[in-house]
């Protein structure tokens, strides 16, 4: 066939997900070792070791969270004792006590939580949360002089406080008490708080180190419940909320946040609070067993059949977004009553403004997605490489969803990113999202004389600017970005556990990894991989996301997994050859519940990879297959190589990489288009490839 470039009616795919692999060495002595001394399989212990696990003490408290022995949260807080104090007095004297949170899911549920347990506890209270459209976060002059003129005698923050020293200082002037409780970085300068609570000021080494704001909240309402002898019908409640919040606002679950989610999620599906059961409703989420957890008394006011346990992800997928919506583009009041009502009737009515509000946001982060995919495509993609961040800014965006748009963008190109919208002609507000080699917080300070005001943590920020700034800031972000970033650190990193064959998937195996369970930050879900499976099926399904079946051959016998590829559409079709990385989940359909797989990577297998970016053009050999002679080889196509596998007859297959489609026929002009995937084209390539790859080795 003459070397010019196939028809153009072959169909390319995009590109597959730009990543690099990171896979964990496989510790095979330890985990044999760790797997005989606490009674489990070495592919559960290999899991553990990945996570920093490798004794037996340590494994046992990871296991069992309940057998950690934890000091009194007394003993950890210094102001705990000091707090209890001044709130039991507020209760006796009927002093007014006004709640400040935050209108992100973390201080909704605090918010809410302190406003439960102290009305229980014969509190005279309110609250507040300050607007994110037109103040932004944390308490603020406003509300504590509009507290002040209401007669509120004591303030009590939640998930903020820590670093608003000016707005504190006035309460402590009009003669308010400050009761700060947040989980935010320390500043320099503490704010005069009567009383501050904050796991940061406390030991590294202390299991209440890793709390979210609901956290320290929940610490706080748990101790003065005690204090009163009032724990009675308080602490399931509180409980709720917490793993509600926690795993929300992405905490850490090690430490007292494993223990008390564990309970928590088991707990949830009976809980007798309407608004937990509203959302659960609305969401459609499921409950399901859990090995180990045992029978436990249904709630006769629960709509869920099976009332056994959540799992982080029914919360951190189906209820947490529908709060945090509220937060971004809601009215924050719409949480608070939903979560502190009892009437069942308005609790169903408030969740389904959950309900809406989120639908609204997704459309809203979908549209906004493409638009700034648009900007990026057309003004920026080129020099991706050399500026090592993306910033886009445009007009009529919502900043109170563009922080999900950021995260997108980052797994999208791999790169940091700082959106922001225009708030009119003369500012600019955003928000970042970083990756793990850069340090937003820090990019954020290294720009501050061109910004206004700025917050955040190594992987976040928000931020806002003079628009006139703008070509500046986007200056100031790439020469830190050089400064600190290299090329190959530009891809998104999958971190992953182990490679499985498919043949050892199956129940068993998922029953065994709920021991990790609750899994999230700092334990995240089992990521394992399988090398150069084949793509049976795929199709397009929902919102652009990609069902597919894999197979596997393993000493001749074939093993099929269905699996799906949240919004993937951009990397459809996928070629016929890949290796995946992936995450196990159960799919209960029409009552049967089977295990597959949701694709987290993909790449062409390493032998595919090595021949098309290096490829062996001046090497061609000869192969058997099914007992007929065939001759194969790399040759020079355009920018690209092209694999062409030639059968005693004459007739050539050409194909090139990232294709599921190619060219048969003794001449180009002549040659049909055929479908590579399928498994009479696909074994023969294989074939060649291994044929190739022996030739490879010997030059």
């Amino acid at each position: 066939m003459p070397d010019r470039p196939l028809t153009e009616s072959l169909k390319q795919t995009r590109s597959l997900p730009n990543q690099r692999w990171q896979i964990y060495p496989q510790q095979t002595q330890l985990a044999q070792k760790l797997a005989q001394q606490v009674n489990l399989s070495p592919i559960i212990t290999q899991l553990l070791i990945n996570r920093g696990i490798e004794t037996p003490k340590a494994a046992q408290e990871f296991l069992d969270p309940e057998s950690l022995v934890l000091p009194s949260p007394l003993e950890e807080f210094p102001d705990l004792a000091i707090s209890i104090e001044l709130l039991e007095n507020a209760i006796a004297s009927q002093t007014k006590i006004a709640i400040c949170g935050d209108y992100d899911a973390d201080g909704m549920t605090s918010t809410a939580l302190l406003l439960r347990s102290l009305r229980t506890l014969g509190a005279k209270v309110d609250y507040a949360i300050p607007s994110r459209m037109h103040e932004g976060y944390g308490i603020n002059k406003r509300i504590v002089e509009e507290f002040h003129t209401e007669g509120v005698g004591l303030i009590l923050t939640v998930d903020n406080g820590i670093s608003a020293f000016e707005p504190i200082a006035r309460a402590r002037e009009l003669g308010l008490t400050v009761i700060i409780t947040d989980h935010h970085d320390i500043p320099q300068k503490l704010p005069p708080a009567n009383a501050i609570l904050n796991p940061k000021l406390i030991a590294e080494s202390s299991p209440y180190r890793g709390v979210a704001g609901v956290g320290v909240a929940y610490i706080l309402a748990v101790s003065l419940a005690q204090q009163l002898g009032e724990t009675k019908g308080l602490i399931r409640p509180m409980l709720a909320l917490f793993t509600l919040g926690t795993i929300a606002d992405l905490a850490p679950l090690t430490g007292v946040n494993r223990r008390w989610v564990k309970r928590g999620l088991q707990h949830l599906p009976k809980s007798d609070l309407a608004g937990i059961q509203a959302l659960i409703q609305v969401a459609g989420v499921q409950a399901r067993g859990e090995e180990g957890a045992g029978e436990q008394i249904p709630n006769p006011k629960s709509k869920i059949k099976n009332q056994k346990s959540l799992k982080p992800e029914d919360i951190g997928f189906r209820l947490g977004p529908r709060i945090n919506a509220i937060g971004r583009i809601g009215n924050p009041q719409t949480v608070i009553e939903l979560l502190t009502t009892d009437d069942m009737g308005l609790a169903l009515e408030r969740a389904m403004q959950c309900e809406q509000i989120n639908i609204s946001r997704q459309e809203m982060c979908e549209q906004i997605e493409q638009e700034a995919i648009a900007v990026v495509e057309t003004l920026h993609v080129t020099s991706l490489q050399q500026d090592r961040v993306l910033v886009v800014v445009q007009p009529n965006w919502h900043h109170g969803v563009i922080g999900i748009v950021a995260s997108r963008l980052v797994e999208r190109y791999g790169v940091p990113v700082f959106i922001g919208t225009y708030e009119d002609e003369q500012h600019i507000r955003g928000s970042a999202r970083g990756i793990p080699e850069f340090d937003v917080f820090a990019a954020l300070e290294y720009c501050h004389n061109l910004l206004g005001k700025f917050g955040g943590h190594k992987a976040a920020g928000g931020f806002s600017l003079p628009a006139e700034n703008l070509q500046l800031l986007r200056s100031r972000l790439i020469e830190f970005a050089n400064g600190c970033l290299e090329p190959q650190h530009l891809k998104p990193l999958l971190k992953i556990d182990a490679e499985v064959n498919l043949d050892r998937i199956n129940q068993q195996l998922y029953q065994q990894l709920n021991a990790l369970h609750p899994c999230g930050i700092d334990n995240p879900d089992p990521t394992f991989w399988t090398p150069n499976v084949q793509v049976v099926e795929q199709q397009i399904v929902g919102k652009g996301h990609i069902k597919l079946t894999i197979a596997q051959t393993i000493e001749g016998q074939q093993y099929k997994m269905k699996a799906i590829a949240w919004r993937w559409r951009d990397y459809f079709r996928l070629p016929s050859r890949l290796d995946v990385a992936y995450k196990l989940r159960e799919n209960h359909f029409n009552g049967n519940t089977t295990i597959e797989l949701e694709l987290v990577g993909a790449r062409l297998p390493i032998q595919v990879q090595q021949f098309f970016v290096s490829p062996p053009t001046s090497s061609s050999t000869t192969f058997e297959y099914n007992q007929r002679q065939y001759t194969c080889g790399f040759y020079k196509n355009g920018l690209s190589a092209e694999l062409r596998i030639k059968n005693p007859e004459g007739k050539v297959l050409a194909m090139q990489p990232g294709q599921l489609n190619g060219l048969l026929g003794i001449n180009r002009q002549d040659a049909k288009e055929v479908d590579i995937s399928q498994p009479q084209y696909d074994s023969i390539i294989q074939a060649a490839l291994q044929a190739l790859s022996v030739v490879s080795a010997e030059l």
